[in-house]
């Protein structure tokens, strides 16, 4: 009888731990704003402090100041051969007509069978 008293006892408990009231829950989330602000608001929960860590930043800033710099150092280079600048023309039009050319539904499927 005293086991079944102390498992009642026991299960009441647990029971309490897991319903909470409305404050104790508003406590809890008032708590963990202050320590999220305390630690800078780059927890889990919340968005970073910035988008981009300093390191991204630094090598954003070097990649632009490069563009910048390099074309007004070095030399014109000269202009591409004329097949060459056909190339992604080529490749347009290819893409182009394999969009919209019909297939065959049954081909396929008998090709996976």
């Amino acid at each position: 009888m005293e086991d079944q008293n102390q498992m009642f006892r026991e299960q009441k408990m647990q029971r309490g731990r897991h319903h909470t009231t409305r404050e104790q829950e508003q406590q809890k989330h008032h708590q963990w704003r202050q320590s999220n602000a305390a630690d800078g608001g780059g927890g889990r929960g919340s968005p970073p402090s910035s988008y981009f860590s300093r390191e991204a930043m630094l090598v954003l800033a070097c990649v632009t100041v490069s563009l910048l710099v390099l074309p007004l150092i070095l030399p014109p280079l000269p202009p591409p051969p004329t097949l060459l600048l056909l190339l992604p023309v080529c490749l347009l039009i290819l893409l182009v007509v394999l969009a919209f050319m019909p297939t065959d539904m049954r081909s396929m499927a008998s090709s996976y069978l």
